[in-house]
């Protein structure tokens, strides 16, 4: 007889191999799969993008972004994913979508994409230099800032991507992709980290 679990699995549990990865020496490059965190669409209902902002405000003190870029709060980061949308993600279940329900009543629709998206964190000296190699948006930090945000594809496969705070004095890249392409990425994401050497992990830390 078959079993089963119902236990929440990452979408990268059985392709993600902690560890150093590709050439020897110190790793060029940072991976590390974001687990267990609430990841909520918030899109406006029609006419009601207006009413959307102002209850964004009210929640989360900032105004939503409008055009593609990323905005950070205490404890939770909005970013831009379409025209009058956005997506809140956080931990710990202060902004889940029950958390959020109330607030948006009436202006805005939720969906829960919690657990249909996978989240990857590039960083490191050669992490622009690697994603380059899969995306035809221009990366370098003077153009592509802390905060900025793109709706893009890598590997014909749908990312949302942000810059977020620098790490060490280095650029962090946030990569949203859907669960089911997720292992997909993740190993062509590794075959173009190789050349640097990449250390791979996971965190339960945004």
């Amino acid at each position: 007889m078959a079993e089963f679990s119902w236990e929440a699995r990452g979408p990268l549990e059985h392709a993600l191999v902690a560890g150093p990865y590709g050439a020897a020496g110190e790793a060029g490059i940072a991976l590390t799969e974001i687990r267990n965190f609430d990841l909520v669409q918030v899109m406006a209902r029609r006419g009601k993008a207006s009413g959307m902002a102002e209850a964004a405000w009210a929640r989360f003190g900032v105004t939503a972004p409008e055009t593609p870029r990323a905005v950070t709060t205490v404890d939770a980061t909005l970013i831009w994913c379409g025209p009058d949308q956005f997506f809140a993600i956080s931990k710990g279940g202060k902004h889940s979508i029950e958390a959020l329900g109330s607030g948006f009543a009436g202006s805005a629709s939720l969906s829960d994409q919690s657990h249909a998206r996978a989240l990857i964190s590039v960083s490191g000296g050669k992490a622009r230099a690697m994603l380059a190699k899969l995306s035809s948006i221009d990366l370098h930090l003077d153009v592509f800032a802390v905060g900025a945000a793109a709706a893009t594809s890598m590997d014909h496969t749908s990312v949302t991507l942000w810059r977020g705070a620098d790490r060490d004095g280095q650029a962090v890249f946030n990569l949203l992709v859907f669960a089911t392409f997720a292992e997909s990425l993740w190993r062509t994401v590794l075959d173009s980290a190789a050349e640097y050497g990449a250390a791979i992990g996971h965190s339960e830390e945004l």
